[in-house]
């Protein structure tokens, strides 16, 4: 339940005018454990009637706390870039902070995962720029899944999120609605879905997997399972005017991601840990979802040339992106691995058939002359639709130093794609990446996405720009905002998981400006308030927590404090 707010004695008379001021929200979890959630407010940089950029990170000091930190993202303010505050989590540490959900809407409740800790935190946004712990889900909470990765937040407020690894426990697990499926354990297989309530509490742990199984050949599970199962759920997004929910299967993670993983490391399993499938629920209603459809995204042209099948097009299929307008009913996945984007023009259909409509390569054609530079293990992550369903935006990593690139070689990006012909095209959808040359070039048909803009991530160590958000608000000549369809603005975080190969980043939080034609500029106002160069770092020596050194950002999201919008 959750506890009261205790405020820090920090104002007041001789109060030094850059010291924080603190506030501690409480809640006793059903594990028995008091969870606490502390603000560091810098009053130099907070105010009413701001928008705010957050960023999920962990320190790099493993006895340190992780932290939401609150950006000042309200373009012309004094403090624009500057740290506003850090909202420390606690008792314990090394949660591995990873998503959040990938939209905020007034309302909303935030939804923060540790992905190593199995934990889920619940925040209240109402007092923005503070935070206020009010819901924590535990290991104890989700017994038929772990790893939880990304959070889809509903009309009602409650939200699903993705557990992406196996039980707690190898062996048979029951989920809410009676079904049984055996696991091999934690970080393994099979993942689920998990409805989280405004409080935290599990409202229905949902199966991701078949209750027959899957095709062995094409799903291994290390150690095996005697029904083989792909059902590793990453990506998620929903509808819910069609009562329709899409998940996109990653890997089976303690193969591929786990801490000290390589290249090496992650095909020595074979390529079949790493998935190629998507599946669809139907989500009418919302606590008992059921599973409609599992369909595998196809290899292209460019697998045959791969020095690994890990490399191929389709292999793991790390996230999806659902348009919004009620007549477009298809989707997106991009795969991490195999650099590529997928699309299906109708969700709703028995078996969703998928087409390669985009390849990385084509985007690192536009800027990168070496030919051996592809969309091959490119490490391509965050997609997202703009509301007005006119773009596509994708981040990639680049291909990083274990695939066998030299550093300046190592290139990450964001790029934008214009979708409109694809989704005006309905179930008539023609374009097909199938031929080589379509690979570097574009699909030849002509209802095929357009590269509207690359924005190169060059100065980077090991690893791009891994997720990214889009700033859905608008500010009116009066101060207050509203949502708005027309995205004009994107932020990006250089980090993906601590140890493992592609994953270090270089810890930086950049800020992108999009013109109305989906042009892309870096926002060099958006300034880091210690070294005073564009994009905020998170490699810093001190924050208003205290001097905690290097940390790690991962999940970001633009919110708007509640008295400013409409």
């Amino acid at each position: 339940m959750a506890l009261g707010m205790a405020t820090g004695l920090l104002s007041g008379s001789g109060q030094a005018a850059d010291t924080p001021v603190t506030s501690t929200s409480r809640f006793e979890a059903r594990d028995g454990i008091t969870y606490t959630a502390t603000n560091h407010l810098v009053r130099a940089a907070s105010g009413p009637g701001r928008e705010w950029l957050l960023a999920w990170a962990g320190s790099e000091d493993p006895a340190a706390p992780d932290f939401l930190t609150v950006i000042d993202a309200t373009p012309g303010s004094r403090s624009y870039g500057k740290v506003a505050n850090t909202v420390t989590t606690g008792p314990g540490t090394g949660n591995e902070p990873h998503h959040m959900q990938y939209v905020w809407h007034k309302g909303d409740r935030l939804y923060a995962g540790g992905i190593y800790s199995d934990t889920t935190f619940v925040f209240d946004t109402k007092a923005l720029p503070e935070l206020r712990l009010v819901g924590v889900n535990t290991p104890t909470d989700t017994p038929c899944g772990t790893l939880p990765d990304a959070y889809q937040v509903l009309k009602d407020g409650t939200a699903y999120g993705t557990y992406m690894g196996g039980p707690n426990v190898t062996g048979p697990c029951t989920y809410t609605n009676g079904e049984v499926r055996e696991g091999n354990g934690a970080g393994g297989s099979p993942g689920e879905i998990v409805h989280i309530g405004e409080d935290g509490r599990t409202l229905a742990e949902i199966p991701a997997a078949t209750e027959e199984g899957e095709d062995p050949n094409r799903c291994a599970n290390v150690p095996s399972l005697e029904k083989a199962t792909c059902a590793n759920p990453h990506g998620i997004a929903v509808r819910e005017d069609l009562d329709l929910m899409v998940a996109s299967d990653f890997a089976e993670a303690r193969s591929v991601a786990a801490p000290g993983a390589t290249a090496k490391s992650a095909t020595a399993s074979g390529p079949t840990v790493a998935r190629q499938t998507v599946r669809v629920f139907d989500i009418s209603d919302r606590s008992r979802p059921e599973l409609l459809s599992v369909t595998k995204v196809p290899d292209g042209p460019r697998a045959p040339l791969e020095a690994s099948a890990t490399f191929a097009e389709s292999r793991v299929v790390m996230e999806t992106a659902l348009p919004n307008k009620p007549g477009h009913r298809g989707a997106f996945v991009s795969s991490m691995a195999g650099g590529a984007v997928f699309y299906t023009p109708d969700i709703a259909a028995a078996k969703p058939e998928w087409k390669e409509v985009f390849d990385d390569t084509t985007a690192y054609r536009s800027f990168q002359e070496d030919e051996t530079v592809t969309g091959g293990g490119d490490n391509s992550s965050w997609l997202a639709v703009s509301p007005d369903d006119r773009y596509l935006f994708h981040t990639v990593m680049g291909q990083s130093t274990p695939y066998g690139k030299p550093l300046d070689k190592t290139t990450g990006m964001l790029y934008v794609l214009d979708i409109q012909k694809l989704l005006r095209s309905g179930n008539s959808a023609r374009c097909s990446v199938d031929q080589l040359h379509e690979v570097s070039e574009g699909g030849d048909e002509r209802d095929c996405p357009e590269l509207v803009d690359v924005m190169p991530i060059r100065d980077v160590t090991d690893g791009g720009p891994h997720w990214g958000a889009m700033d859905n608000f608008a500010r009116d000549g009066k101060g207050k905002y509203r949502e708005t369809d027309r995205i004009r603005r994107i932020a990006t975080s250089n980090y993906f998981i601590a140890g493992t190969f592609g994953g270090g980043g270089d810890h930086r939080v950049c800020m992108f400006d999009l013109d109305e034609k989906g042009k892309i500029s870096p926002d060099r106002s958006f300034r880091d308030e210690v070294t005073r160069k564009p994009c905020v770092s998170f490699d810093r020596e001190s924050w208003p927590h205290g001097a905690t050194g290097n940390s790690r950002p991962h999940g970001v999201l633009f919110v708007v404090s509640d008295r400013a919008l409409r």
